[in-house]
Formats: C-alpha cells, sequence, structure tokens
C-alpha cells in the first residue's frame, strides 16, 4: 500500500521525490502517493483534489444535518437552489439502479443517501485532478476504494492488497494492473450493513465482494450490488465489460472469481 504523510504541501512545496499525502476527510483517510517527478503543478493540483474532497463532505455527509443531502432529505431545499454536483451525483445514483437491477439505490430504506457511490466518484475525480495537471502514475485511496493510473514503478504495475473478512488483519490475496480500479464492499468492518433494496433486509449471501476495473465509480457501486445478488452475483458480473470479481461467500469458503 501506498506511504503516507500526515499534512497538505504547503504553497510552493516541491518534495524531492513524489508526493505522498494523506487526508482524514469523509469518516476515513484519503491516501495519495504520485510516482512521477515532483512539479509545482502537481503540489498544486495535490491542494486542490484535497480542497474539492472536503466540498464534497460538506455537500455530501449524511451526519451534518446543514449539508446539501441533508437538507434534502427533510424537503428543507430545493435540487435548484444546490450546487450542480449534487444534481450530476443523484443522475449517477438513478444511472447505477439502472445498471444494477435495482440491487443499488440512493434512498436504503426510503432515506435519501447516496454515501454508496459518492466515496467512489470522490476518488475517482480526486485522481482526475491529478491527472489533468500532467501527474500520469497516480495512486488515491478513499477508504478502501482505489484508482490507479499508470504505474507504481517504471515497468512494474501497482499492487493492492485485498483484506480477508475472515481474518482480521490478514491479506486474502492481491490484485495488480495498470489504469485499474479496486472496491471492495462487504462485512469485514461493519457488519451486515448492506441493504437489499428488493426486501428491504440486510444482504447476507457473501461475506465481501471486491470488483475491479477501468472506473471506480462503477466498480464501487457494482461491489455493493455484488454483496446484494449473492450467490448470483458472479454470472452478473460475468456480463460486464471490462470488470471482474473475488468474492467470499457467507460460508467463507472457497473465493469465487469472475473476470
Amino acid at each position: 500500500m501506498a506511504e503516507t504523510g500526515r499534512t497538505a504541501p504547503p504553497a510552493g512545496f516541491v518534495p524531492r521525490s513524489g508526493l505522498r499525502h494523506a487526508e482524514h476527510v469523509m469518516g476515513t483517510v484519503f491516501s495519495f502517493d504520485i510516482r512521477d517527478p515532483p512539479t509545482p503543478a502537481l503540489a498544486g493540483a495535490l491542494r486542490t483534489a484535497v480542497s474539492r474532497l472536503h466540498r464534497i463532505d460538506a455537500l455530501f455527509s449524511t451526519y451534518r444535518p446543514e449539508s446539501a443531502i441533508s437538507r434534502l432529505a427533510r424537503d428543507a431545499t430545493t435540487l435548484e437552489r444546490e450546487p450542480e454536483e449534487v444534481a450530476v451525483v443523484l443522475r449517477l445514483c438513478e444511472e447505477a439502479q439502472r445498471r444494477t437491477r435495482g440491487c443499488f439505490t440512493a434512498c436504503p430504506g426510503g432515506r435519501l443517501d447516496p454515501s454508496g457511490l459518492v466515496k467512489g466518484w470522490a476518488v475517482e475525480g480526486a485522481a482526475r485532478v491529478l491527472c489533468e495537471a500532467g501527474a500520469r502514475n497516480v495512486y488515491v485511496n478513499g477508504g478502501g476504494d482505489i484508482q490507479l493510473t499508470g504505474e507504481a514503478a517504471p515497468g512494474r504495475p501497482w499492487r493492492v492488497g485485498i483484506a480477508d473478512p475472515c481474518r482480521p488483519g490478514r491479506l486474502l490475496t492481491t490484485v495488480e494492473g495498470r489504469d485499474l480500479a479496486v472496491a471492495t464492499s462487504g462485512t469485514a468492518e461493519r457488519g451486515h450493513h448492506i441493504i437489499d433494496p428488493r426486501t428491504g433486509a440486510p444482504a447476507t449471501g457473501l461475506l465481501s465482494a471486491t470488483v475491479t476495473g477501468p472506473r471506480l465509480i462503477w466498480a464501487d457501486v457494482y461491489a455493493t450490488a455484488a454483496v446484494v445478488l449473492g450467490t448470483e452475483a458472479a454470472e452478473w458480473i460475468a456480463g460486464l465489460d471490462g470488470y471482474g470479481l473475488l468474492a467470499v461467500p457467507a460460508d467463507g469458503i472457497g473465493l469465487v472469481r469472475r473476470g
């Protein structure tokens, strides 16, 4: 996993070897590892990416009563009065619901909560900010949702460890690649917290589902949907071009791989 620092680089800061940073935001830690020659432009882009994460948190946190999403949920505002990002995310949630045949929703239990899509969208957007500033080899990890571009080193792909939900502190396996997204959903940290929108009950078919593919926003959505689908997830993922699945069944015995 990437090495991280503790504070944002100050204005004008250019380290000697790459850029690394960790930011506490959105209730988790976002880690950045940029393996390109450092420049003032990349340092500035890193600050921009971090600022954007805090803006997203302020808009979409369901724990902040004055966030846009909380005010929308209690009918204290309208979509037209809020920043465009809110409408963008809600449209993506509608698309996610269509793509997953209703296994993903922004209204679990009838409550407006797009959190299942926002974090992956935020990580992907942070990586995009860095790449638009000239970065070519980037690792961004937001609480286990990871977007990778380029390589860890010349000729060496990025490698990501996947936690074993049955043995805390141990790795189930590793995945590697270039220009790759990796997202995991499951019970390892929060128990059976994913609700099946079709039944309103917790999804219990899989202990964990890791989805890999080109875009994190969809890998994240598909991982959540895979947990909901349970034993049907492998066949469903097999029909999604460019995405693969590594799943641990509810009994913890064996692995399911597709793609």
